[in-house]
């Protein structure tokens, strides 16, 4: 186990590598000047000049990215020029809000998309197998950030059960049964589409496994349903949907963007909408490459335990 885990951390290095590259070029392919925004009223053309020279903009693009991954391999991710402050320690102040929100949502459509498939595959063509099918394609097909809007419309400003944005009280609160009450819409909102197609999968992988012969072995024995289904055929079945629920784990990542903007969450994704909207070119580049090499390490954390499911898998 240990061999085939830093097989993989060594594989990552050239995954995180074109990240950065990719990363860095689509910032610098965004039209407009940083030079300009950070200057504003004051951007006479010596001026920009000046600050174009001081960041080191008006090096050739291949020596400013070196410089700025070389920076970054030391720790060094910048200073953000809209909040005067080092840009990792804006981003991981704002990555725990994003992981509580990412984190729940994952942990929600987990739950949900397993049961569900489960009841599915065992009731196919069933009132519930539809059911669920009908939920689960509507479901996938909604965009988050709408249904982020119908619910707030709905939990929010028409029943007032239920915050419609922040992530804590403005008054008051503070404590975890206020951020629990603040995190039921948001969560909710981003594990919909995730849960969706881990339902999918889910009732396909359990629909395979309940064809199998040992599966018709054990219910010749005598064994109980409930025990074939969940002993036997669930735990030769989540082998294969681990991966996609790693995959989910980046889905969730990349859709706090838009449900953080929607409920004013104060993670990393409204973070970087508004350093987009100004220009700060370091602040995005920083949030974008720490959302990534996390997507990769979720990734490599459902492989192992895929692996540990299945060591068949490491040969």
């Amino acid at each position: 186990m240990t061999a085939y885990i830093a097989k993989r951390l060594i594989a990552m290095v050239p995954v995180l590598f074109g990240l950065s590259i990719i990363v860095f070029m689509v910032m610098a392919l965004i039209p407009g000047d940083t030079a300009t925004a950070i200057l504003g009223a004051y951007a006479t053309p010596e001026n920009v000049e000046r600050i174009n020279r001081d960041l080191g903009l008006d090096k050739p693009l291949v020596q400013q990215y070196f410089i700025w991954i070389g920076n970054v391999l030391h720790g060094d991710f910048g200073r953000s020029f809209t909040l005067n402050r080092p840009v990792l320690a804006e981003v991981m102040d704002r990555f725990g809000a994003t992981l509580i929100l990412a984190g729940t949502a994952l942990v929600l459509c987990s739950l949900i998309g397993l049961l569900a498939g489960i009841v599915s595959a065992v009731r196919q063509f069933g009132w519930a197998d539809r059911i669920i099918t009908f939920v689960v394609l509507a479901g996938i097909s909604m965009p988050s950030f709408w249904l982020g809007l119908l619910l707030i419309l709905v939990f929010a400003v028409t029943w007032r059960v239920l915050p419609a944005s922040g992530m804590y009280a403005v008054y008051g609160g503070g404590d975890l049964p206020d951020l629990l009450y603040h995190l039921i819409l948001p969560a909710a909102t981003l594990s919909v589409v995730a849960a969706g197609v881990i339902a999918r999968l889910t009732r396909s992988a359990m629909l395979e496994v309940l064809r199998q012969d040992f599966i018709r072995t054990a219910r010749a024995k005598g064994v109980s349903e409930t025990r074939v289904i969940y002993a036997h055929a669930f735990r030769a079945a989540i082998v294969s949907v681990i991966p996609v629920i790693g995959i989910q784990a980046g889905f969730v990542l990349g859709g706090a963007v838009y449900i953080e903007t929607v409920f004013q969450w104060p993670g990393i994704g409204a973070m970087m909408v508004k350093a987009i909207s100004t220009r700060d070119i370091l602040l995005v580049q920083g949030g974008v490459l720490v959302v990534a090499a996390s997507y990769v390490l979720f990734n490599l954390m459902a492989d192992v335990v895929q692996t540990m499911l299945d060591p068949r898998i490491r040969t």
